[in-house]
């Protein structure tokens, strides 16, 4: 992956546009009149659309974004799908999952989604969007990189069928130091933080006044890296630690010696898994799960989950949670369905014993990339964070500890990466 300033496909009648495919959020940029660069509305007045499908098997219709969040949420009966992006590079992307009427790919979810977005933004825009730069994850598999050049073509395929003429990639952490470079005054160096809700990214780059204009951008890239590790990654730790075990996980069965298995409930806690256990061959395994429980009354309230199709449901709780101990010292779990309810108390020690590991992993990425940049942390003027899991203080922590004297900068949270990716795709196909 390059920061060049060329033109890639020749397309220039239709209006090039910056595409933020996220795990958790989708963002779509346009270059406005002035010169300068906006994100377009996708959800309502909102730029920030939630990356979700809804299937309403009432209506026979198919909703994305809030609305099939509040669809499920409110008991439409149908199927919800988040965090599809991180089907790419899996086998996975290449499954099916049933519906009321058939089945369909994953492939043909994400294909959804993003026919969607364009139709949506081109009705706000009131013109075609033909060229995209899209963002991408410095690795969408770790430590594979076929799999991963496979995520990516699998990714442009999909964008094409959309519509999109050119589909070219920049990486996320890149695209957010160009959206940090529109305001920087001076010459910096800086490493950028792009936590996601599937991956964590970081680039080391030189930014100023003076490089913006520069037709060839590589030789300002010391260093990029990144690590498959983001919110989502949080929420399954934190879930597994807190509401799971009131489901049985980690339980003992009659047979001494033996614990209920581990993978359904890595499966309710994995946002893109939850839908594989709603299928009678999986509820069939609960029920005998439960007769050879020593603890059956937990199993009968995971049945309850299953059985009503609640496991998103408990995944928003255990995501508001999450998010809840951000700015509070403990909060409240609620386990609101199935059989019985239970508020469990949650505080921030809890959380960070959940998912510790995955923090440190975090701040361990960045050494590398700064090791791969040749700097030392006293050279970075400036940490510059975006994506929605810096606002989690464990996280916030770790990258803070890798460069702990630099200025630390707050990104568009949901948007710098959007952004920046438009800066990009004026640079390659005009406007």
């Amino acid at each position: 992956m390059v920061w060049d300033g060329g033109q890639i496909g020749g397309g220039w009648a239709m209006t090039a546009c910056g595409l933020d495919f996220g795990t958790s959020n989708t963002t779509l940029g346009v270059q406005d009149a002035a010169g300068g660069f906006r994100l377009l509305a996708l959800d309502g007045p909102r730029t920030t659309l939630p990356t979700a499908v809804f299937f309403d098997f009432e209506a026979d219709a198919v909703t994305i974004g809030q609305a099939a969040v509040d669809s499920y949420v409110s008991g439409v009966e149908g199927r919800l799908m988040r965090s599809i992006k991180s089907m790419l590079g899996t086998d996975l992307i290449d499954a099916d999952t049933a519906l009321r009427k058939g089945r369909i790919s994953f492939r043909a979810v994400i294909g959804t989604f993003l026919d969607t977005v364009k139709r949506r933004a081109e009705a706000t825009l009131g013109a075609e969007l033909g060229d995209v730069v899209v963002g991408r994850p410095v690795h969408f598999v770790d430590g594979d990189p076929a799999g991963d050049a496979a995520a990516e073509e699998t990714l442009g395929a999909i964008a094409r069928a959309a519509g999109f003429r050119n589909v070219s990639f920049q990486f996320e952490p890149i695209a957010a130091a160009l959206d940090y470079e529109q305001r920087v005054t001076g010459e910096e160096l800086a490493l950028i933080a792009d936590i996601g809700g599937g991956t964590s990214d970081f680039s080391v780059v030189r930014i100023g006044p003076e490089r913006r204009g520069k037709p060839d951008r590589s030789a300002d890239i010391l260093a990029n890296d990144g690590i498959r590790v983001g919110g989502t990654d949080f929420d399954r730790d934190f879930s597994l630690a807190t509401a799971m075990p009131e489901l049985g996980h980690g339980s003992a069965l009659k047979r001494a010696g033996l614990l209920a298995p581990k993978s359904v409930y890595f499966d309710l806690a994995t946002w893109s898994k939850i839908n594989f256990l709603y299928t009678t061959k999986a509820l069939a395994e609960l029920e005998r799960l439960m007769r050879d429980s020593a603890v059956p009354e937990k199993i009968e309230r995971l049945i309850g989950i299953v059985e009503h199709r609640q496991g998103h449901a408990l995944a928003m709780a255990v995501e508001r949670a999450k998010i809840a101990l951000s700015d509070h010292a403990e909060t409240q779990l609620a386990l609101d369905w199935g059989e019985g309810s239970l508020a469990l108390p949650v505080d921030v020690p809890g959380l960070n014993r959940a998912t510790g590991l995955l923090a440190a992993r975090i701040g361990n990425r960045i050494r590398d990339c700064l090791a791969d940049a040749g700097v030392t942390p006293d050279r970075i003027d400036a940490v510059f964070l975006t994506g929605g899991s810096t606002l989690l203080p464990q996280v916030r922590a770790a990258i803070l500890a890798e460069a702990p004297d630099a200025r630390v900068v707050e990104g568009n949270i949901f948007g710098s990466v959007g952004l920046g990716l438009t800066v990009e795709a004026q640079r390659r196909y005009g406007g």
